[in-house]
Parts: structure tokens; C-alpha cells; sequence
């Protein structure tokens, strides 16, 4: 299985066809376990597989409502013009939800403290981020976020970062999920000064569901 990936189209290019051949059969999906992989320009972040046409304009509007950090799909209605289903069906009575992941990274100054390490001590192991926490489950009963933890590392003076997946649904979520994440990372790139590395990506689960397997 390749490990190495120029951009995020080529990642997905070959991992759709992966799941089809190699995937099994896991609650109505087709499923690859313990996937890892480097992307090396993680900036070209546009998914150009015509079958999965992809709307840029929507991971825009999804990592602009991440920098708001509000958890309100209402929000993401105001950026976008609309609010996708998939949110309404996730959001609780308040109309929030967990995986805004720019909630979960502002939450306790998790981000300004990652910037602050990562100044003070490029050699840092403790610039991370975490967003699923099995001590908050009992939140969970509509929205469980689908990532652990995000850490970013400097090497050769640039800035590397590994995202890890409990479960990444290829053909919506990592296609969404590396926008923004790529995003972050342009983001503490700017922020400290370093330069942008690569992006590792590590899924438990990376799954394509039934209906969208021809």
C-alpha cells in the first residue's frame, strides 16, 4: 500500500480505488484499518476526482466557520447560505455540535498554546491538539467527532503535522477534513513563522459507505 502522496487528490484517487478492491465489508461500508499516509504539499488541497465534485466553496465556508469557533450550525448557515443536511441531523437541541473543529482547538487555549511551544521550543513534543476525549462521551449522543488529535513538529525548520482518525469517511470526510486541516496548518505557519512541511494522515477506520460505491 503506498504511503507517500504528492497532494490530497492523489491520496484520494488511490484510496478510493483501494477501498473498492482490498476494503471489507464494515457496518454498511467498505473499510481499510489503520491507514497511514504522507501527503507532501498539503496546500494543494483541492479534490479534482470528477465523480466526487468536490465544492470548494463549502470546505471554505466549513474552515471559516472552524476559525469562528462557534458550535452553532447556524453560523456555518450565515457563512455558507445554507446549512447541509448532514449538520441538522447532527446538531443537538441547542443546535450545536461537537465536531466544529475549531471549537474543540480554541476550547481551554489549546491552539494559542501550541503556537506558544512551538515558538519558545521548536523541539517540542508537546504541541498537540486533542478533539475526541472518551471522558466527554456522555456529550456524544448525536455528534461524536472523528478525529483523536492533531500535533504539529518542526523538522529542517518546517512544519509538520500528523492528524489521527478514529473513523474518516473518504469520499465526504477526509476530502473536507484535509481542507481544513491543511488550513490549520497554513495557519500555525504563518503564526510562528516556519515554514509549511508535510501532512500525515492516519485513519483506524478510512471507509467509503455502500451508496457510494458503484
Amino acid at each position: 500500500m503506498r504511503t507517500k502522496f504528492n497532494n490530497a487528490s492523489e491520496a484520494y484517487d488511490y484510496f478510493h480505488n483501494e477501498i473498492i478492491l482490498n476494503g471489507v465489508d464494515f457496518d454498511d461500508t467498505k473499510a481499510l484499518f489503520n491507514v497511514g499516509f504522507t501527503i507532501e504539499n498539503p496546500l494543494d488541497n483541492g479534490i479534482q476526482n470528477a465523480e466526487r465534485s468536490f465544492n470548494i466553496d463549502y470546505a471554505e465556508a466549513e474552515w471559516r466557520w472552524y476559525l469562528s469557533g462557534d458550535p452553532k450550525i447556524s453560523k456555518l448557515g450565515e457563512i455558507y447560505g445554507k446549512i447541509p443536511a448532514i449538520w441538522k441531523h447532527m446538531a443537538d437541541e441547542y443546535g450545536e455540535v461537537n465536531s466544529n473543529y475549531g471549537y474543540q482547538w480554541l476550547r481551554n487555549d489549546q491552539l494559542k498554546q501550541v503556537v506558544d511551544m512551538l515558538i519558545s521550543n521548536p523541539k517540542t513534543r508537546h504541541a498537540a491538539i486533542s478533539i475526541y476525549d472518551g471522558k466527554e462521551r456522555y456529550r456524544y449522543s448525536k455528534d461524536t467527532p472523528c478525529t483523536y488529535a492533531i500535533q504539529f513538529t518542526v523538522l529542517n525548520s518546517k512544519l509538520n503535522m500528523s492528524v489521527y482518525m478514529r473513523s474518516n469517511d473518504l469520499w465526504y470526510g477526509f476530502c473536507i477534513d484535509q481542507y481544513c486541516f491543511s488550513s490549520l496548518q497554513k495557519l500555525v505557519s504563518e503564526s510562528t513563522g516556519y515554514e509549511v512541511g508535510t501532512y500525515y494522515h492516519h485513519a483506524h477506520n478510512l471507509h467509503i459507505y455502500n451508496n457510494k460505491i458503484k
